[in-house]
């Protein structure tokens, strides 16, 4: 593509919507749904992923979906000098696709991104944010069965410690998120995602009106596993834990009740 091209779509582009969520927090299917959107401009993988990105990625570090679970990590995403947003912005502009040439708004979501919602706010126009958090027991069983197995006998048997130290570090960025951004922003949870999607789709469409289309209940394809709609599955996530692991998890939210309890989350007991 030239780089006519490219700046003919960075003209069309009059918003930039992210989604920031915790992984494991059913961000996929919320975004799989807004790219469905006449509006929107999207990008296959995540923007971390995506050819040509400029900045630390998941995949080529050492702490797959536990990047905030200790300081050495949140560092890496934090403050790493890869970050050029210039040529990311080529580079997502390039990949992304829409249905139509004129779509007014580009929509990406990476995890990590939670770290650093002040740089895309700083470096992209019209910035506006999704912040998503979901049951941490259920985002909990979602690390633990998702991550692959290491060689490491401690850290593997610590697993579900160090799964819970990172999930509350991404509540407290989240939070402060929504306090910093709640003039370009809609937050909410992935249990009122599931139970009342309308009134989700509602609240996202307030924030950008450009996506009045907006259909979040529909049937989408996640992760080569599901294709199905919209459901709650905390229930059978939450199932799986074992005792042991939910003992070991709460050591790091039991302190931290109240971050839970702020997003009306409460423990559970084995």
């Amino acid at each position: 593509m030239s780089s006519e091209l490219i700046e003919q779509r960075r003209a069309s582009i009059k918003r930039h919507l992210f989604l920031l969520c915790p992984n494991n927090s059913g961000s996929t299917y919320l975004s799989r749904a807004l790219a469905t959107s006449q509006s929107v401009w999207s990008l296959e993988r995540e923007g971390q992923h995506t050819l040509g990105f400029a900045g630390p990625h998941t995949g080529a570090s050492p702490w797959p979906l536990i990047w905030a679970a200790e300081e050495k990590s949140l560092t890496h995403f934090r403050n790493s000098r890869d970050y050029d947003w210039e040529r990311t912005k080529k580079a997502w502009y390039f990949h992304a696709t829409a249905a139509r040439d004129d779509a007014p708004v580009f929509h990406t979501k990476s995890p990590p991104f939670l770290l650093i919602a002040d740089q895309l706010a700083a470096n992209f126009e019209n910035p506006s944010f999704l912040f998503m958090v979901r049951n941490p027991y259920a985002a909990l069983e979602g690390i633990l069965r998702r991550r692959k197995p290491v060689d490491d006998g401690d850290l593997q048997l610590n697993m579900p410690r160090i799964a819970a130290r990172h999930l509350i570090t991404c509540f407290k960025y989240q939070r402060d998120n929504i306090a910093r951004y709640a003039d370009d922003s809609f937050a909410f949870s992935y249990e009122a995602l599931c139970s009342d999607p309308a009134e989700i789709a509602r609240g996202i469409s307030e924030l950008a009106p450009e996506l009045n289309d907006l259909h979040l209940s529909q049937r989408l394809a996640v992760k080569g596993t599901y294709d199905e709609t919209l459901r709650n599955m905390n229930d059978d996530q939450i199932a799986r834990l074992t005792d042991a692991q939910i003992a070991m998890a709460n050591e790091v939210f039991r302190p931290n009740a109240e971050l839970l309890s702020h997003f009306d989350y409460s423990l559970i007991r084995t």
